[in-house]
């Protein structure tokens, strides 16, 4: 975004070191002939059409990563606490229609991480025309050839609407790092300016929530592996998705840059940890509707959040950017 050189140098000349540090980052990212030096093995012996999961990795998933309850949210407890942030969901809406508000929702996290499904829990009762979902295919000729946060851009709500993406402009810092699919300038000139971009939208009114939903590396593998055998789920499993399974460092180191230079005060990352779909549901609505202050709140309902499932801030961000738990 900062094409004048000089008016850029200025304005990050009193950025701290590590910000100053960002092209020696982009430098230093796997080309595609490289980033299978650091690739992570799968488990001996497991093979994604193998149509039984091995009881070894079924048994770890829900704890991998750290993951701190022994078993998933009751079906009777989450449905009954969705229905009533669902309830307020609706009140939020009126309200954003009313005062003509403009909210953007980010949904990052390693593939198989639940971002879809948090997703369609927000929206399930609201009206389309004013909440819309945004997944964006990889750029066309002419898209690659525009600044990079312009397909992007044109998505963006106008006044009274909700826009949640299913992945957004990370990508960049995400896939397209791992995969080899931009060059270091590009990821450089990204982590510099994706705090600038998203600035710009804070300050022109717009609520910019970001979510990154964390799993364990058995968790991924257990999802991964019901898509690939459920009929009516292998349309998510893609390329890149199977290319993820060996590339879990990878994933991990990216991460890690993209939140030490992306996660601000004005637009901050709030991880969610994801093993249990439902509890990053309950946790990803409810933090939405604590943030907004709107006509009819009714904070009973919504409750309080869990800190050991959401956070944010520096030590949430470290304790989360550890080598991952087994």
């Amino acid at each position: 975004m900062a094409k004048d050189k000089n008016k850029s140098d200025r304005k990050f000349e009193k950025k701290t070191d590590s910000e100053k540090s960002v092209p020696s980052v982009a430098a230093s990212a796997e080309t595609p002939t490289s980033q299978t030096a650091k690739a992570t093995s799968l488990p001996k012996g497991f093979s994604l059409d193998d149509p039984k999961l091995p009881k070894d990795i079924d048994d770890k998933s829900l704890k991998s990563g750290g993951y701190p309850y022994d078993k998933r949210m009751k079906r009777e407890e989450f449905e009954e606490k969705l229905h009533a942030l669902q309830v307020e969901l609706v009140k939020l809406q009126t309200h954003n229609l009313k005062t003509r508000g403009r909210i953007v929702i980010l949904y990052e996290g390693r593939d198989g991480a639940g971002k879809g499904s948090c997703i369609n829990a927000f929206r399930e009762h609201l009206n389309p025309r004013n909440t819309r979902t945004v997944a964006l295919t990889k750029p066309t000729e002419t898209e690659s050839g525009q600044l990079y946060f312009q397909r992007y851009a044109v998505h963006l709500p106008t006044a009274g609407e909700v826009v949640l993406f299913d992945r957004s402009w990370y990508n960049r810092a995400g896939v397209e790092r791992v995969m080899g699919y931009c060059t270091p300038d590009q990821l450089a000139i990204f982590l510099r300016e994706a705090p600038e971009f998203e600035s710009l939208l804070v300050r022109d009114g717009i609520r910019l929530f970001k979510y990154h939903l964390s799993i364990g590396r058995e968790m991924q593998i257990k999802r991964f592996h019901e898509r690939r055998h459920d009929p009516l789920k292998q349309w998510k499993l893609s390329s890149v998705d199977l290319a993820a399974l060996e590339k879990w460092d990878d994933y991990t180191e990216a991460n890690t840059e993209m939140f030490r230079f992306t996660h601000t005060a004005i637009a901050p990352w709030t991880i969610v940890h994801a093993n249990d779909q439902r509890r990053a549901r309950i946790e990803t609505i409810r933090n939405i509707l604590l943030a907004i202050d709107y006509e009819g709140r009714d904070l009973a309902a919504i409750g309080q959040p869990d800190p050991l499932i959401i956070g944010s801030g520096p030590e949430f961000l470290a304790q989360n950017l550890a080598a991952p738990k087994t």
